[in-house]
């Protein structure tokens, strides 16, 4: 809780936000001057000196997280950096598929991409979408060039043409809306000038903020434009791993499991105008799914 702290001297008051927290076993305080009155605007400056102080605590673990990862597989053989791509390739495309409505167990996702055996008793088109998925993926690590609207319309015409010809690798020229969302998407007579200004904002603050950040909002700010008749959330998050990739982050699977938690997120920042939400929530599930590099 972010509390206002008064201190005197002489017959002057000073004004100070404060806010105490727990680290391990001890009680530590962050405060941030104010001045020696407090300002008008002074439940926004709690609200941002909050935000703040979250992003510096969570970055730090994440920094961390970064070095371990990278030290250990950096000592990794060859063999056994390909068999954790292809491991995580496998994960990272029936989470992903699963959380778009894929019917493909883990098990049958696995068997699929691994083994070129296709279950029998599901749909051909989750099975011909995750094949996709994961040849997309792999694309996506081996592209050596910044985030630009024809790679994306590239993935996105690879990963849906096969079953969704005729809106594969274009941008919609029809109004949608979400099932069981509140959110509405823009209406498709915007998306153009919103693209521009999401790649003028890319390309203006790609260096400005920390890369773990950066991934978050790219995935909300494009998901939320959601360009496309469908495979909006695939390619965010596929957008997503390309930016940690890019700077040498571990990359992040959102669980199926956890989906509730992603889309109530999602859906609140998108409503309520506010990308903390969604950074938030993304630092923690970052963090919970590395854990293990905070030892």
């Amino acid at each position: 809780m972010v509390e206002i702290r008064e201190t005197k001297k002489g017959n002057k008051k000073y004004f100070y936000l404060s806010h105490s927290y727990r680290e391990g076993k001890s009680v530590k305080k962050k405060e941030l001057y104010l001045g020696d009155s407090i300002p008008k605007d002074i439940e926004e400056q709690k609200k941002k000196f909050l935000q703040e102080f979250y992003k510096e605590k969570f970055l730090n673990n994440i920094d961390k997280i970064k070095n371990n990862f990278n030290k250990e597989y950096n000592a990794m053989p060859i063999s056994a950096k390909k068999k954790s791509k292809d491991n995580f390739a496998i994960k990272f495309t029936y989470n992903t598929q699963r959380i778009e409505g894929s019917t493909l167990s883990l098990k049958d996702t696995a068997n699929l991409l691994e083994r070129g055996i296709t279950p029998s008793s599901k749909p051909i088109s989750d099975a011909k979408e995750a094949e996709a998925h994961k040849k997309v993926f792999f694309e996506m690590l081996d592209y050596e060039k910044d985030l630009n609207l024809q790679i994306i319309l590239q993935w996105h015409k690879e990963l849906m043409e096969q079953t969704s010809e005729d809106i594969a690798g274009k941008i919609r020229t029809h109004d949608v809306t979400i099932s069981m969302s509140k959110f509405k998407p823009p209406m498709h007579l915007e998306i153009d000038t919103l693209l521009k200004e999401f790649f003028d904002w890319y390309n203006r603050e790609k260096k400005n903020i920390h890369p773990i950040e950066l991934s978050a909002l790219v995935h909300l700010k494009f998901v939320t434009i959601h360009p496309f008749t469908d495979g909006n959330g695939r390619i965010s998050r596929l957008m997503m791993n390309f930016i940690l990739k890019k700077h040498n982050f571990p990359l992040l699977d959102i669980p199926y499991t956890k989906r509730n938690s992603y889309y109530n997120a999602l859906e609140r920042s998108q409503i309520n105008k506010d990308e903390n939400i969604f950074t938030q929530w993304f630092f923690r599930r970052y963090i919970s799914e590395h854990k293990k590099y905070l030892k």
